[in-house]
């Protein structure tokens, strides 16, 4: 999923970087300015959006909205790629947090949902099921260590009976 995803944004930064035929204009907001296709004066095709803030936003508009593929780099260092409906998150996407950690799944209406991976910094990982932003459902958790737990998971965190197997062939069962 990763390489498909980068390839389609890196196609799409060449074509918003480098396509003499885009005739870009410029669209001031309080909250910043936009940069690219523009359509009854609203943001509508390929461009950019500089935040006051230090937020940038690359990828495709409608309508002034952020709707299909882009990119958003926050001024913490965090940044997103993937797709957009109606200005938020949804579909597929990356999120890469300044901290380390990484996303990699599916967002519905700007929260982590349905199926996606966490990577932790530190080399643990979460993969399953996510609701409203939060581990919700079926998953396995990996620990950096080699041991492994899996089972339910209810407003972010374990519910029920976990197995737990350990690097060393251990088998262990307990319930949250």
């Amino acid at each position: 999923m990763i390489t498909g995803l980068n390839n389609a944004i890196n196609k799409l930064n060449k074509l918003i970087n480098n396509d003499p035929n885009i005739k870009s204009e410029e669209i001031k907001y309080k909250e910043g300015k936009y940069i690219g296709q523009v359509s009854n004066g609203l943001a509508e095709g390929r461009g950019k959006c500089i935040f006051n803030n230090g937020d940038i936003f690359e990828g495709i508009c409608k309508k002034g909205k952020a709707e299909g593929r882009g990119i958003k780099r926050w001024a913490n260092g965090d940044r997103y790629e993937g797709e957009y409906k109606n200005d938020k998150k949804d579909g597929k996407g990356i999120y890469f947090y300044h901290n380390g950690d990484r996303y990699e799944g599916l967002w519905k209406c700007g929260d982590r949902s349905h199926t996606g991976s966490y990577l932790y910094k530190n080399g643990d990982r979460y993969d399953g099921d996510w609701k409203n932003d939060k581990k919700d459902g079926k998953g396995i958790y990996y620990y950096h260590n080699g041991d492994r737990r899996m089972g339910n998971y209810l407003n972010d965190k374990p519910i029920g009976k976990h197995i737990i197997l350990r690097k060393n062939g251990d088998v262990e069962s307990t319930f949250y």
